[in-house]
């Protein structure tokens, strides 16, 4: 395989005839004549030694092959184009990117406000954000692809260094004319689960505390539907498919928007830590300094201390 013929241009005109079924359309938005756009393909084609499209009346149809190539040519356009910014952003004085992935709860709470005086202190430096759930978050940084990571306490944190980031406070979020929502009295999880419920999706970390709660109470989870945001959860709600569990500080804004009720947990599980890491050793000046900015202002709430001792 002649990968030297593997030019930018030809792949990316590869990636937008998969994307528009036609040669004639990926040539024009290749800026290339269509004899040339033909060409660039067969010669691809014959480095690859395997056909990338099936040629039929109404166009082309990408091959197992072009599946292939398509898929890992778009990681490769994408690289270049991170690579060009970042080359870029060097030429106007930005020294460093940090890649931070993070976890919803964590996003939705605090990060945006942080970020941005971050930003402000370090003109020098630009955080690229990646949202995932936390386990996600976790095996993300491990790979490393991220540099620094903020996530919900639970998954496993071996190979990593950690420092407490902030805490939250997880609470019931259901319809106002619910049965339940006619207190304001914390409710154990145990004597909601009758109820259907609405998630968000696998690898969340309040997932999980859900799933361990009901095993530890011998009761099933009747999980109705996971979708993947706050917002998403409370509209899910609102049109009274199911009951949530959500972070209050995130919460709240759109539970008062939307007329919904809500109401504490009394389980010590929902009270929660986040937690900022890096891969253990890390020591580069730019990564410590926004690690060092992140877990500032972590100050552990009486309430939390207290439910860690009576554990």
């Amino acid at each position: 395989m002649n990968l030297a013929r593997f030019d930018l241009v030809s792949i990316r005109l590869a990636v937008a005839c998969a994307q528009t079924g036609s040669l004639t359309a990926a040539a024009r938005d290749s800026h290339l004549a269509l004899a040339a756009a033909s060409r660039r393909i067969r010669e691809l084609e014959g480095a690859l030694g395997d056909a990338l499209f099936e040629r039929h009346a109404r166009g082309l149809l990408p091959t197992a092959a072009g599946r292939v190539f398509v898929k890992h040519g778009l990681t490769l356009l994408q690289t270049m184009e991170h690579l060009g910014g970042e080359l870029d952003d060097l030429r106007q004085g930005i020294a460093r990117h940090i890649r931070l992935c993070a976890s919803s709860a964590a996003i939705s709470q605090f990060l945006p406000t942080l970020l941005a005086q971050y930003g402000r202190l370090h003109p020098q430096v630009r955080v690229d954000l990646e949202e995932q759930v936390s386990e996600t978050v976790v095996s993300t940084l491990r790979e490393g692809r991220a540099d620094v990571a903020v996530f919900v306490e639970g998954p496993d944190t071996g190979g990593l260094a950690t420092r407490l980031f902030r805490e939250d406070e997880l609470v019931l979020v259901l319809p106002l004319k619910h049965p339940l929502a006619g207190k304001k009295t914390p409710i154990a999880f145990a004597d909601t689960l009758d109820e259907e419920w609405i998630s968000l999706t696998a690898g969340a970390a309040m997932l999980q505390q859900q799933q361990q709660a009901a095993l530890a109470a011998n009761r099933p989870l009747k999980l109705r539907m996971q979708v993947r945001s706050f917002d998403a959860v409370c509209h899910m709600v609102a049109s009274g498919l199911g009951i949530a569990v959500l972070p209050k500080g995130a919460s709240l804004p759109i539970v008062k928007t939307m007329k919904l009720g809500w109401r504490p947990l009394s389980d010590a599980w929902a009270q929660r830590r986040l937690l900022v890491a890096t891969a253990a050793g890390d020591n580069e000046a730019a990564i410590v300094s926004l690690v060092d900015f992140l877990a500032a202002g972590a100050q552990p709430s009486q309430k939390a201390k207290a439910g860690r001792r009576n554990k």
